[in-house]
């Protein structure tokens, strides 16, 4: 029996979510000047494995991982790495990008997520996609027509930034497209749970979890919510998903940079040592507002296919 459709508590969990992915570069920026973005990941997986594990073993729910068939546990190991290279890459492109640029960029993943669709799964190319697309990528060329020749006179981004989170939206999109075939095998706790394991395993050799102790305590502090962010912010997700249609949440989930413009301005005035939000046009406002139109209008569209269907 199907989970019954609950608009109001999935726009409410979805709007959580769009809120937490969306101030997650603040507290991921102040994280950067003490730990690399491999060691940050781990105590995220790790953090998030424990609780989810947790509560799976309470329930004893506990995924037979070793007993699923090779093919699957190859495209688990596979997801793994994809999550692994989008937590990474999207930390790293930080280091070279003000927060709401990399947002902004980070619409990429829906994009390729739908792109995905149509050419794995035969899925069709809606009307209401398409002006999504065009809008989009219209607004991707608006807004970094603008930024680009900052980026590449600034001291403080470079346009390697760039090919970090492009690299984190397509691997995103990539992850979500396999995460499609292998939540026929198990619930998506459990999905979570390998996911987290199988991807601290990966990054352990590459992290240098002593970095914590020279931690003060801001950092500290960005550092465990970064944390909870990781488990509350999936877990909104996970929820959302569960209660309304994914296509809506999607929707709503593209609000994300808004959040993310919103808390630099915040950041700025309580630590303007720290944050600088690069100045923006209206060329580049306008581009912002396009892209964030795009994603919404992208995951409509699949629900009229679903209607449709």
């Amino acid at each position: 029996m199907s989970d019954p459709v609950r608009p109001g508590l999935g726009f409410a969990l979805a709007l959580v979510t769009a809120f937490l992915w969306g101030i997650l570069p603040i507290f991921l920026a102040i994280c950067l000047q003490v730990m690399d973005s491999p060691t940050i990941t781990v105590y995220r997986f790790l953090t998030a494995a424990a609780v989810v594990g947790l509560l799976l073993w309470k329930r004893q729910q506990l995924p037979r991982f070793f007993r699923l068939p090779m093919l699957i546990k190859l495209m688990a190991v596979s997801a793994t790495l994809m999550l692994v290279t989008n937590y990474v890459t999207n930390v790293m492109g930080l280091l070279y990008l003000s927060p709401a640029s990399a947002q902004v960029l980070m619409q990429i993943a829906p994009f390729a997520l739908m792109i995905g669709g149509i050419l794995l799964y035969k899925e069709h190319f809606t009307r209401l996609q398409f002006i999504g697309a065009i809008s989009l990528l219209s607004g991707l060329l608006l807004f970094f027509n603008h930024r680009l020749p900052q980026i590449i006179a600034s001291e403080s981004e470079d346009v390697a930034g760039i090919f970090f989170i492009v690299v984190a939206a397509l691997t995103w999109a990539a992850y979500a497209l396999c995460q499609k075939s292998l939540m026929r095998h198990m619930t998506a706790m459990q999905l979570t749970l390998v996911l987290y394991i199988v991807g601290s395993i990966m990054l352990l050799p590459f992290s240098e979890l002593y970095h914590v102790l020279e931690m003060n305590r801001l950092q500290f502090f960005a550092l465990l919510f970064c944390c909870l962010n990781t488990l509350f912010g999936y877990g909104a997700f996970t929820e959302a998903m569960r209660v309304w249609h994914a296509s809506r949440v999607s929707a709503v989930l593209a609000l994300a940079p808004l959040f993310t413009f919103i808390s630099m301005l915040i950041a700025e005035r309580l630590l303007p040592s720290m944050f600088t939000q690069p100045a923006l046009n209206t060329t580049a406002y306008v581009g912002a507002c396009m892209v964030i139109t795009g994603s919404v209008l992208a995951s409509l569209g699949r629900e009229r296919l679903r209607a449709i269907g």
